[in-house]
């Protein structure tokens, strides 16, 4: 996990909205289930299933995550590709000066991955989107690339840069004796698609007959050459694809959007656009920035923000776009709104508006693009201005403190149960939580007809705490939510939004941190207009409750009716021993004029075990939920059957002050630690912050889910015959006014030393054999663990951390203070001040272009300097061209090839390396 400064973070999906019709499918799927890593990896999962299980008519496949950000594919998708087409997906050979790890390591990494599936949103279609090798070459993460304003932009294709893809699109109807994936003899193909093109953002349309996606040249020395890219749809019925815009894309921000079935609304490149602006040769003038006024302005250490003039010249080249529509039955194309920095453009429910923001200057050259100054407008679907929504100053002001916000309007977007009526939140505090007020947030309403006459907004609750959002579900019956950190302390509330004499009333107020009284998640349910509001069952006040059941025994997901209004719940269903399972979309919801009901209700549904694979189901309940029958709907096989017996068991041990810990160990196929005695170790851990102990020794994992092994995994370590203690507690604990951080060395060496304990007394290792480490503020903890509990260790591996605190004064993780608000504080937690007691070898792994918050490649530089001038035994590895993640195929395999290396030299008993340097 990424070293992260957002509160939001840790307050999981309670606070999500139930649908939103621009949110992706796999968000919405995350935000029906409970919070925690394991049902975000589950929830990653079912981004297999989107379509008509997702929020919106136009069903937009997800954009993937940092170094892989978006979705696409290439070339024909012909039942054989092409030589060329085989070429491109194949596994390429590493580039010189990269080292392979071992090949049982190898071997999984590149095992080829799992295609992407998506209901249509009539549930009559099922699409199946091949995807490339894991991990591409580093020659694409090579390409030139622009660090504008907190983005990273590929110049040649007005495109974010590092953009995954896909290599084809087949597609079948779904029957009941369809299994995916889908088999060529079961499938057709999308026609037409020329040979060396990547295919990204596709999209269904809302009736489902067509779909859309964009096209880019694949860049290879034989394919067309790279520009941005081109719009395309194809028809469902024929399989024919055709190019619908002779204008491309600019997709920086935004690329397209259904506005109905007959309609795409697109962010072009402006027509006549000229060459970008030459760097002058000698300066246009100094890098000003001014505080004359004195005024208070703090922010976190950003990366990639504008650095002068020229970056503002190449920020608003590449950065602006013309919007138009387009017919997909005729191409007819109108323009609409004077060419800008677009953002964001949205129709309303049933297409008659569009919500369309954009950036304005002045610029900064401190913040990212996301706090420039920003305007909203109501349009109609022709472009004629209906009001204007926001106008928001640049954003300097915001504190660092959590549940800090933006003053004037934030959340702004279409309610899911109306036709054309908006929403959003302002705070009544300048956006300072530190600011006593009450109320401190309010929700506004404004139907876009009423808008056009003039009408004010018209509030409709107010929250204490900050508003965390509102799940729609009719006129009179939504969920507000409400949250602070501080106290972490979460409000849900039953609101009338359309009545306002109706007063609000309390449906939970809990601790968020308290993962056995989560009561989960309300399901959402399909609109005529293809938005998701509540389920209301029967149409009455009562809600599905999808949450992930944790409890001492590891979590067991679980389905309840929840009667609102006496707060009663029934188990419907629940996940049991030896298999979990969740249930995630209602697909029981194509007739939206009737209400759910449990007599029919058909859900969405995955199972798995330690041994199996996640596979999908369909469960169909009925008797009033008592009896259910299901479905299996996938046949995945095994992804690294290599490791089909590796030993799973969830530890639980206790640190010196009580406080209960646990942690995931794996043990590699057939290892016996009577008769085969300890193993190389290889400890890989995260803390994390909390303000209750109970809480913080909660269990939140199941000992039932699939080992999933991602490319970067430590449990890749298994294939070596190593022992993983993967994601053992580390919490770093403070009630009341206390701060956790006071005492962070303390709590975590605390930690360390139960852990070891509990790995010496079952015989699995000692701390001769025992390597730690961790990722982003996991390299902070491995650090600070080989400074202050060396004795547990044989050797470090830090990758992509942060070691010196004054490097991030205005605040890092979990931590609010600046750093002269808590300069012992500080000091004390910093790696770096300790670097003359590390006396444990550690290996320092960073991408040299990490665009993180607070984890430049200047930390581990100057750490390693830190190191060696002390004489600590130390290797510093800057992997070219990678972000905080690594996706490069030759980084990823130089990766695991230097750890391999380095615990084999330094962990007794390691196996030794198979490539000598």
């Amino acid at each position: 996990m990424m070293e992260m400064s957002l509160a939001g973070r840790q307050l999981g999906t309670a606070f999500a909205r139930a649908a939103s019709r621009r949110h992706t499918t796999t968000r919405r799927v995350t935000a029906m289930l409970p919070s925690g890593s394991e049902h975000q990896r589950a929830a990653a999962r079912l981004s297999r299933l989107l379509s008509s299980l997702g929020p919106a008519p136009q069903q937009r496949l997800p954009r993937m995550a940092a170094t892989a950000s978006e979705s696409a594919g290439a070339s024909a998708v012909a039942a054989q590709p092409s030589a060329a087409a085989a070429a491109r997906s194949a596994v390429p050979a590493l580039a010189s000066g990269y080292r392979l790890p071992p090949k049982e390591i190898a071997d999984i990494v590149d095992a080829p991955p799992e295609p992407l599936l998506s209901f249509s949103p009539n549930r009559e279609t099922v699409m199946q989107l091949s995807r490339p090798p894991s991990n591409p070459p580093i020659s694409e993460l090579a390409r030139p690339e622009l660090k504008l304003a907190g983005l990273r932009i590929d110049p040649e294709t007005f495109s974010r840069s590092r953009m995954s893809y896909y290599t084809g699109i087949t597609y079948a109807p779904f029957t009941d004796d369809l299994v995916m994936p889908l088999k060529a003899d079961e499938s057709h193909s999308i026609k037409g698609i020329p040979e060396g093109y990547w295919i990204n953002y596709v999209t269904w349309s809302p009736d489902s007959k067509t779909i859309a996606f964009t096209l880019r040249s694949a860049g290879g020395d034989a394919d067309p050459p790279r520009q941005p890219l081109e719009l395309w749809v194809a028809d469902m019925a024929t399989g024919q694809a055709r190019r619908l815009l002779e204008h491309r894309l600019n997709s920086t921000f935004e690329d397209y959007d259904w506005v109905d079935a007959d309609t795409i609304v697109a962010a072009i490149v402006p027509p006549g656009l000229g060459p970008p602006p030459r760097k002058p040769l000698t300066p246009l003038g100094p890098k000003i920035e001014d505080n004359s006024t004195g005024r208070k302005s703090q922010a976190r250490t950003y990366p990639d923000l504008l650095q002068g003039p020229y970056d503002e010249h190449l920020f608003e080249y590449y950065c602006q776009s013309q919007l138009v529509t387009v017919k997909v039955s005729t191409g007819e194309v109108t323009t609409i709104g004077p060419t800008r920095l677009y953002t964001a453009t949205s129709a309303s429910p049933d297409g008659r508006y569009l919500l369309v923001s954009w950036l304005d200057r002045p610029y900064s050259y401190s913040l990212p693009c996301g706090r420039f100054p920003k305007k909203v407008q109501l349009w109609t679907r022709e472009g004629a201005l209906v009001r204007e929504i926001a106008d928001l100053p640049l954003a300097e002001d915001i504190p660092t403190a959590f549940d800090s916000c933006r003053k004037g309007p934030r959340g702004i977007e279409w309610r899911d149960d109306k036709p054309a009526e908006m929403s959003w939140m302002e705070c009544q505090d300048g956006g300072d939580p530190a600011v006593a007020a009450s109320p401190r947030d309010i929700v506004y309403v404004l139907d876009a007809d009423e808008a056009g006459k003039g009408a004010e907004p018209r509030p409709i609750a107010g929250t204490d705490m900050r508003c965390r959002g509102v799940s729609w579900g009719t006129s009179d019956f939504a969920l507000l939510y409400e949250a602070e950190w501080k106290s972490r302390r979460s409000v849900t509330w039953v609101i009338a939004p359309d009545v306002p004499e109706a007063e609000k009333t309390v449906l939970f107020d809990r601790s968020y941190e308290d993962a056995y009284t989560d009561p989960g998640a309300p399901a959402s349910r399909r609109t005529k207009w293809g938005t998701y509001v509540l389920a209301l069952v029967d149409g009455e006040r009562k809600l599905l409750m999808q949450g992930s059941g944790a409890s001492p025994e590891g979590n067991k997901p679980f389905l309840d009716l929840l009667h609102v209004d006496s707060k009663e719940s029934r188990r419907i269903w629940q996940s049991s021993p030896p298999h979990y399972e969740y249930t995630s979309s209602i697909l029981s919801d194509l007739d939206t004029d009737r209400p759910v009901s449990l007599d029919s209700l058909r859900v969405l549904a995955s199972r798995e075990s330690v041994t199996e694979p996640p596979q999908f189901y369909i469960k169909t309940f009925s008797a009033d939920g008592a009896e259910h029958s299901e479905r299996c709907i996938s046949s995945f096989p095994h992804p690294y059957p290599s490791l089909r017996d590796l030993q799973k068991e969830i530890i639980k041990y206790k640190r010196s002050d009580g406080l209960e810990l646990n942690g995931t160990l794996y043990l590699p196929p057939g290892y016996d630690p009577s008769r085969d005695g300890p193993l190389p170790t290889l400890l890989w851990a995260y803390p994390r912050e909390y303000k209750n102990k109970e809480a913080a020794g909660q269990l939140r994992k199941s000992p039932h889910t699939f080992p999933g092994i991602g490319s970067t995994s430590p449990l890749l370590f298994l294939a070596r015959r190593y022992a993983v203690l993967d994601g053992p507690g580390f919490p770093i604990v403070a009630e009341g006014d206390e701060e956790p951080n006071d005492t962070y060395i303390e709590q975590l060496t605390d930690c360390a030393r139960a852990a070891v304990a509990e790995l010496q007394r079952r015989g699995v290792a000692d701390p001769a054999r025992i390597a730690v480490g961790g990722h982003s503020y996991g390299a902070f903890m491995a650090a600070n663990l080989l400074a202050h509990a060396g004795d547990l260790f044989a050797c470090g591996i830090a990758r992509s951390g942060a070691f010196n605190r004054t490097l991030t004064p205005f605040g890092f993780q979990a931590e609010e203070r600046s750093y002269w608000e808590a300069l012992d504080t500080y000091t004390k937690m910093s790696p770096f001040t300790h670097a003359d007691k590390i006396k444990k070898p550690l290996l320092l792994i960073h991408g040299e272009a990490d665009n993180n918050t607070g984890t430049f490649p200047m930390q581990s530089e100057r750490f390693y300097q830190a190191l060696k001038g002390h004489g600590g035994t130390s290797r510093l590895v800057l992997l070219p061209h990678e972000s905080h993640g690594y996706s490069a195929r030759e980084s990823v395999m130089h990766t695991l090839y230097e750890m391999d290396r380095w615990m084999s030299m330094w962990c007794e008993g390691a196996p030794p390396s198979t490539d000598e340097e």
